[in-house]
């Protein structure tokens, strides 16, 4: 088989080209193909999405290790290019915005999986339109950009720990697989990425409603560079007076920041909110 790097330069040469509308950057470097195949949960009887496939040069290493794949692919030209090379094998191009994607249309009420090399200016969207989708994935690995890698893996305390961190980690377990240089796509990008893997699960002691919570989360989080007291103050449109009093019936000091806090504490707050 040929490897990543000689597969894009044969396309190329027929005409395939990265659209910066698009964010297209193509993978060309097989050590990572094959890190994300091996990191990736994928069983026989598992049906499985890939979003972006570009040239697929990911989804032909994918495709003979399940039983049916689709790909979801918005670029046309990409798509015509993708049914010629993957002919032989059992996968279904689907001429879609990934953000509409609906899993149940693709396989039903089963657990399937999702495998990406996600478009910078559209990450965090799609991570969250996926992790909606949770009760029909078991997990993803997805290649994102680093800082964006880091701020989903963030801890509490840290300046990059916000709500995409704490949106991820109620959902799943966070596993960084590796960092991926700038210089393993085709074109090179600006930025350095990184492969992740999301095992999905329930939150433990997560007994609040999501909604209630992200309400919360996201007034905390308003305001980052004022107290906890001002910010949910601002951001629920509430007297100061009455969330200092909610705030120290939960325990918790309005003269901290939102990042200060973890999962737990934010469950707390929500509690004395609703």
């Amino acid at each position: 088989m040929e490897s990543a790097a000689e597969y894009t330069q044969r396309l190329v040469k027929h005409g395939a080209r990265a659209l910066k509308s698009m964010g297209q950057n193509f993978l060309i470097n097989d050590e990572v193909i094959e890190e994300i195949v091996a990191a990736s949960v994928l069983q026989k009887d598992t049906p499985l999405v890939e979003i972006g496939p570009g040239l697929g040069v990911l989804t032909r290493k994918l495709a003979p290790k399940v039983p049916k794949m689709w790909a979801i692919e918005l670029d046309q030209q990409k798509i015509n290019l993708l049914y010629k090379e993957l002919k032989e094998h059992s996968v279904e191009v689907v001429h879609q915005d990934a953000l509409k994607v609906n899993l149940r249309d693709l396989w039903g009420d089963r657990m399937g999986y999702l495998i990406g090399n996600l478009p910078y200016y559209i990450t965090s969207p799609l991570i969250m339109h996926f992790l909606e989708q949770a009760d029909l994935l078991s997990g993803m690995t997805i290649m994102v950009q680093k800082e964006v890698a880091d701020r989903i893996n963030a801890r509490p305390g840290t300046k990059i720990y916000g709500i995409l961190s704490i949106a991820v980690q109620i959902s799943a377990n966070v596993t960084k697989i590796m960092d991926v240089s700038a210089n393993s796509f085709w074109p090179v990008p600006k930025v350095d990425s990184a492969v992740i893997r999301l095992d999905l699960r329930p939150y433990p002691g997560f007994d609040v409603d999501k909604k209630d919570f992200f309400r919360v989360v996201k007034a905390a989080f308003s305001q980052r560079r004022k107290t906890l007291g001002n910010s949910l103050a601002g951001g629920l449109g509430l007297k100061k007076e009455e969330v200092i009093e909610r705030m120290q019936c939960a325990g918790i000091s309005d003269g901290r920041r939102a990042e200060s806090l973890s999962i737990e504490e934010f469950i707390v707050l929500t509690k004395s909110f609703i």
